[in-house]
């Protein structure tokens, strides 16, 4: 049974360590975990029997504007509908905000197309990495 929660002090910085690596996402350690997390103001945290299994984090003025970040399942519990469960939360805590945007990965465009959100005409970013660069950028 999924169980949601939105307390970062509850949980292990090595269990999210751990499904960050799962999904590719090398370069989060625990202190880099740490820090993103700690500049967040809004988490969800998806738990089976006390084991975090997805979550996501967002930043928002909770007035104007909210950016998630981070929509992170393992990949063992992937497709069980835990994504949509943590965006949901999140909408949920963000319910006020004006605008809530969020970057896809490729490929999961139509995930979150599904849950409301839509392409951006205006949307732009700047990205040090040049990985990113050819992932996200036109």
């Amino acid at each position: 049974m999924i169980e949601i929660h939105h307390d970062f002090s509850k949980v292990s910085l090595n269990q999210l360590e751990v499904i960050y690596k799962a999904v590719g996402w090398e370069k989060h350690t625990e202190a880099i975990i740490e820090q993103v997390f700690e500049a967040s103001n809004v988490y969800v945290f998806a738990t089976v029997k006390g084991e975090v299994v997805g979550f996501s984090r967002a930043i928002t003025d909770h007035v104007f504007n909210a950016a998630i970040y981070d929509v992170v399942v393992h990949p063992k519990f992937q497709r069980n509908g835990i994504a949509k469960r943590i965006i949901e939360s999140l909408l949920n805590q963000l319910k006020q905000v004006s605008c809530v945007h969020l970057i896809s990965t490729k490929r999961n465009e139509g995930f979150y197309r599904k849950l409301g959100f839509k392409k951006m005409e205006t949307g732009m970013a700047r990205y040090l990495n040049s990985n990113l660069i050819e992932d996200y950028l036109e």
